[in-house]
């Protein structure tokens, strides 16, 4: 079964477009296996119709047809799991593990159209029926792990003689299914098991609570500018605010919506000192807002329940039991990660406010530096230091040249070529959405589908993410990949470009990596497409390293009106001014994570009211008054509407480091980041080979030794302690 039911409850899952009488060169494989393919009447379960294996039929289903289906599909599993455990024969890594990676087959084609209407197209009554399918998936997932034979057989693989002869991948993942058994509850029974099954029902509908309360404070709280109140503002922003309004019957206004892509560049921009303070105040304060979106009372719960549910498994916090099987292996090593880099960060944070606050007394602003001012005065900081204007960076920062440099890259390290799918020919879940065929630049062989979903919309959650709704297998035959990356840009007018930041390119890069991280895979079983938290988020922060090389800048990073390529001194200039401003967001993020981590060690009657543990915590770490944490507790969607980063939000730091590190080998490689050999060790053992190796292993085979942790501080310009 290839079900991750956190990421359900998380509703991160998201589905792709489908294809349908389109023309192509691709050749489809016979599998090694021939399966009696199941008949349903029900769309949402039947095999996915077209070419490049099939795809999601996104233009024919509808919410009415989600909850029967998924009736079906879960009925059919826990048959299929059934069937698994009360096999007469002897246990075998063929008739267990093997048969566990291919059950769930329904589940999986429903999962697509689930996350699309989760987290791109949600709307009232998605969010209603939510309400009712994810307890369902919930207790699924609590009979599979109390299933006691099922855990014995699971068990008697893993200790077997035969193990010992299994292949590295297939020593993984009888590890991994056995661990996350072991670790979700199979080893309780009589009423400890009753228990944690009712905690993770009462914590599914939590965690969705938890989502659909931050969503709702996103759609409901919009400023409304007029034009007296546009000044500083960029044209492309305004013309893109007045896209917004438009759209939300608001003609002639301009609406900064309450997402991070159209609230940052107005805090940046606006002259509007008091509308910035509204705006920044919309924003964070998701989710604590009076009502019945407020987020207090629900993460108390969360953290009550969760607290109880690993004292059953005999841990002593939360975070214990979450880092046991992690790269950190206890939260006292992600402590200390973050202990090194914390009293830097916040030093540098007082060097900037002192700048900051100079530029307003100068000009004679008659403020002290506020939250809501950090990105404002910091942009003419930023332009007195380096004589160097964001504004001027975004002109030649285009969405669709931009999507061409990622391209550029998967060309020249990965050995991708894009081609896109013409319009019309693939279903897909929105208009914006666009997709391409993604072949073998060496051989033209065909490895599967990107879909791209880039501007922001209502019923679209914020933020940028990344998801595959199939992924690379060989086990049954060899399968084609579908892979997806979602962004929220503000939509420029039809006719414009679409102009980003330099902040919003890196995080196109980094969510283009999380796609090359899928469709780079050569693995096996679906298990081993999975990933270990603190490491996962390092692929694909390494990519962003390739948007300041030169062959990307000459080549995409071109002006928006003239076509000319960003010109020499104002690379410089990006270049000088690279960690500038590395005081705010390591210390916004860092707070964050510790507070992460402070959640899930502290004994939840201890904790009290959240945003007050906040900012009494906060406060005793030092924390600048002048920052917020990049995640305020309400609307720490990573932690609390799912399970995905509890105790886990360290790992961007922990991959971070392995990030600095790499990148500190490519610019010392003879090539550079094109650098070929180190291109292809790249590609060999931190892209192929997914979560089929151990992530320290596969590391140390790519540089020849373990991270260091002075190349991330060398990269934000803190100092380097011998």
């Amino acid at each position: 079964m290839k079900l991750k039911i956190s990421l359900l409850s998380a509703a991160v899952v998201v589905a792709l477009s489908a294809c349908s009488n389109t023309q192509s060169t691709y050749q489809q494989v016979e599998p090694v296996v021939q399966k009696v393919e199941k008949q349903y009447d029900n769309i949402l379960l039947q095999k996915y119709a077209g070419p490049y294996d099939g795809v999601p039929q996104f233009d024919k289903v509808t919410i009415a047809d989600l909850e029967p289906a998924l009736d079906v599909a879960i009925a059919e599993n826990l048959a299929e799991i059934d069937a698994i455990a009360n096999n007469p024969e002897k246990p075998t890594f063929q008739n267990t593990i093997v048969a566990l990676e291919s059950s769930g087959e329904a589940l999986d084609r429903l999962f697509p159209y689930y996350g699309i209407w989760a987290n791109n197209n949600s709307s009232p009554a998605f969010r209603e029926l939510q309400g009712k399918l994810v307890p369902k998936f919930s207790s699924m997932s609590s009979k599979i792990t109390q299933n006691k034979a099922l855990f014995e057989r699971i068990q008697a693989v893993y200790n077997s003689d035969e193990f010992k002869n299994l292949t590295a991948e297939e020593q993984r993942i009888t590890w991994m299914r056995y661990n996350s058994f072991a670790r979700n509850g199979a080893t309780l029974s009589g009423d400890k098991a009753k228990r944690y099954a009712e905690i993770n029902l009462e914590l599914s509908g939590l965690h969705s609570k938890f989502g659909n309360n931050v969503l709702a404070d996103e759609e409901n709280y919009v400023v409304y500018l007029t034009k007296d109140q546009l000044a500083g503002l960029p044209k492309s922003y305004i013309s893109a605010a007045a896209a917004a309004a438009k759209a939300r019957g608001q003609e002639g206004k301009y609406a900064v919506t309450n997402t991070r892509s159209s609230m940052d560049p107005f805090l940046k921009y606006s002259e509007e000192h008091e509308l910035r303070e509204q705006v920044w105040n919309n924003y964070y304060n998701r989710g604590n807002n009076a009502g019945e979106n407020n987020n207090r009372d629900v993460i108390s719960q969360i953290l009550k329940l969760r607290h109880e549910r690993i004292q059953l498994l005999g841990f002593e916090n939360y975070a214990q039991w979450r880092l046991e099987d992690r790269m950190a292996k206890a939260p006292e090593n992600a402590i200390e990660l973050m202990n090194k880099v914390w009293p830097a960060a916040i030093a540098r944070v007082k060097e900037e406010v002192a700048d900051m606050q100079a530029v307003a007394d100068k000009e004679g602003a008659n403020i002290t530096i506020a939250p809501w001012d950090y990105r404002f005065y910091a942009e003419k900081v930023r332009k007195a230091k380096y004589d160097l204007d964001s504004n001027e960076v975004k002109e030649y920062l285009q969405a669709d040249k931009l999507t061409e440099a990622m391209f550029y890259v998967a060309g020249e390290l990965f050995d991708f070529t894009f081609s896109p799918v013409p319009e019309g020919s693939v279903p897909v879940f929105h208009e914006d959405v666009k997709v391409w065929e993604v072949k073998r630049k060496s051989n033209g062989e065909h490895v599967g589908l990107f879909y791209l979903d880039p501007f922001a919309r209502k019923g679209k959650r914020s933020g940028a993410w990344a998801t595959s709704f199939r992924s690379h297998t060989t086990f049954q035959g060899k399968t084609n990949v579908l892979s997806t990356n979602n962004s929220n840009f503000v939509k420029a007018p039809n006719g414009e470009s679409t102009l980003v930041s330099w902040d919003d390119a890196n995080t196109y890069f980094h969510e283009f990596g999380h796609a090359l991280h899928a469709l780079s895979s050569n693995v096996k079983y679906p298990s081993s497409n999975g990933g270990v938290r603190d490491y996962t988020e390092f692929q694909s922060q390494l990519l962003e390293r390739w948007l300041s090389t030169d062959e990307v800048i000459n080549k995409y990073l071109v002006h928006y009106k003239t076509g000319k390529p960003m010109p020499k001194e104002l690379i410089e200039k990006i270049q000088k001014s690279s960690t500038f401003n590395q005081g705010f967001s390591t210390t916004e993020y860092l707070a964050s994570a510790i507070m992460d981590m402070k959640f899930h060690m502290t004994d939840p009657e201890l904790i009290g009211d959240p945003v007050e543990f906040e900012k009494t915590e906060l406060a005793k770490l030092g924390m600048p008054s002048e920052i917020v944490m990049r995640h305020r507790t309400t609307h720490f969607g990573h932690i609390f509407s799912g399970e995905g980063y509890s105790a886990g939000y360290y790992g961007y730091l922990w991959a971070e480091v392995l990030t600095s590190d790499a990148a500190e080998a490519f610019a010392n490689a003879p090539g550079g980041f094109y650098d070929k050999d180190l291109g292809d060790r790249l590609v060999e053992y931190l892209f192929s080979v997914r979560n089929a190796m151990d992530p320290a292993e596969a590391y140390n085979k790519f540089r020849g030794r373990d991270a260091e942790v002075g190349a991330l501080m060398r990269d934000r310009g803190f100092p380097v302690s011998e």
